[in-house]
């Protein structure tokens, strides 16, 4: 992760410049990086899609685009500058040969070729042979590969080889949002800056984690595409496994990105395999029913447009993870996923052992544990659960629970917040590779959980029933209960 130096300006090239993705995150948060004078002046943005637009019209998606999901004023001056940079090609993504109209946009010798793959995994292939064709690449050119790529490992590796064979791996920029999270960065400074957690940081001190990624939403129009992938592969491999990685990694030797992925990929290859023989009793599958969110009705997930009414596809997913190392030995990592959910929340809460003496049993029978809980969305920040003695001289001494809260937005009010996207963006612009997945990282994910997988087809497990503005099934609960613990709700 390199200061805020000067670097190269680029041409940003967006494939799929007029989908979701772009319109809802990319040139939002190219915006706020032009706002905060983080681009480079010379940089351009080139938008690719295979539908025609009148002249200015990627301009004017853009400004629809901000005027939808910006959240904020948009500034005249910042336009005019965000605005200039733009152009737009029609090219069918699929004809090799109309990739030459790059030719007359892209100047190689002033700037990077910065390539954004915002669609289909199956156009990645024809992409990077399209590109290869039109001889415009040089060995600073990127390829920024968004997820999901392939639905399994075949279908992974399949797609990486193809990338491979126009592109070396130090050019391939493989991205997961939530590693531009500031919370998600701060594991770093909390593990490996600050010694109270430092030392005690292991199966010595640590009794259990869980990490939670609950969603509102539903499949909300895409239900065709979740169908075919599930919440398994959709957020636990990419999303789930990858804070597990930063929460339990060693201290890598540097911050450079191959001490942080050799770390990770150590993490990955020491996760216990999940078999048709432990899948029953080490994970849960649910499928949300109609229900209520925030007092309003809503359908099941058989019930959404266009479903399947025979459908099998999970979309809430519920594991215990063992890491079989010195480090982790002997303690369990709950992780769990869900659509529908009661509310919107990523949190980790780390579980310290309790003590194993009491002396204040006057004023708790149990000594509860004390808890780290780091918040990632909405409301970010970190707590400390902790007993403080109450105040006051008569009687004997009564503990009360409370809390430490470092609030970020409270803590830095005159710091700048952004998104996952645009440090993503902006480290991919600047070359730096460090908070992008190697393809060994990923390939070892997915076959963690091409596992679960195949054990859950073996052993014909479907997924439980829950409600929509619940917490998921009731196995879930069970699934801590066999174990003397709960859910922090």
């Amino acid at each position: 992760m390199k200061s805020n130096q000067k670097f190269k300006p680029c041409d940003l090239v967006i494939y799929g410049a007029l989908g979701d993705l772009s319109t809802r995150k990319l040139l939002i948060s190219l915006y706020r990086l032009e706002k905060s004078e983080l681009i480079e002046p010379e940089t351009r943005i080139i938008g690719i899609d295979r539908h025609v637009l009148e002249e200015g019209g990627f301009v004017k998606v853009a400004r629809k685009s901000l005027q939808s999901y910006l959240n904020e004023t948009i500034d005249d001056e910042v336009w005019q500058r965000y605005s200039a940079r733009m152009q737009y090609l029609m090219i069918d993504l699929t004809q090799l040969d109309q990739y030459k109209q790059l030719n007359a946009v892209i100047d190689s010798k002033s700037r990077v070729l910065v390539n954004y793959l915002a669609v289909a995994p199956f156009l990645f292939k024809n992409i990077c042979q399209g590109l290869d064709k039109a001889k415009i690449l040089t060995r600073e050119s990127r390829v920024v590969m968004e997820k999901p790529i392939g639905n399994d490992l075949k279908s992974n590796r399949e797609i990486n080889d193809a990338v491979a064979e126009v592109f070396n791996e130090d050019q391939v920029f493989r991205i997961d949002h939530y590693l531009g999270k500031e919370t998600v960065l701060n594991l770093l400074a909390l593990r490996f800056a600050n010694s109270i957690f430092t030392t005690n940081w292991n199966h010595n001190t640590i009794d259990h984690i869980q990490i939670t990624v609950g969603e509102e939403v539903g499949i909300e129009g895409r239900w065709e595409y979740f169908d075919k992938t599930g919440q398994l592969r959709d957020m636990l491999q990419n999303h789930l496994l990858q804070i597990l990685t930063f929460i339990t990694m060693e201290p890598p030797a540097s911050l450079e990105a191959e001490s942080i992925h050799s770390e990770k990929i150590k993490v990955l290859k020491a996760l216990r395999p999940i078999t048709a023989d432990n899948v029953e009793e080490v994970t849960v599958r649910g499928q949300y029913t109609a229900g209520y969110m925030k007092g309003q009705a809503v359908p099941g997930y058989t019930e959404e447009e266009g479903a399947d009414k025979e459908s099998t596809t999970e979309s809430f997913v519920a594991v215990r993870v063992d890491i079989d190392n010195w480090r982790w030995a002997g303690v369990p990592i709950y992780l769990r996923t869900g659509k529908r959910m009661q509310n919107k929340r990523t949190e980790i809460v780390v579980y310290f052992k309790r003590l194993p003496h009491n002396i204040f049993k006057d004023s708790y029978r149990e000594l509860p544990p004390n808890k780290l809980i780091i918040h990632l969305q909405p409301k970010e920040g970190v707590e400390i659960e902790m007993l403080n003695k109450v105040p006051g001289i008569g009687g004997s001494i009564t503990l009360q629970q409370n809390k430490l809260d470092l609030s970020f937005s409270e803590t830095f009010k005159n710091s700048p917040f952004f998104g996952g996207y645009e440090r993503l963006i902006l480290e991919a612009m600047r070359g730096d590779p460090t908070l992008f997945l190697s393809r060994q990282e990923i390939e070892q994910a997915w076959a963690w959980v091409d596992s679960i997988q195949d054990a859950w087809a073996r052993r014909k497990i479907a997924p439980k029933p829950y409600s929509a503005g619940s917490w998921g099934p009731v196995a879930s609960v069970a699934l801590l209960a066999r174990d003397g613990r709960a859910w922090e709700e």
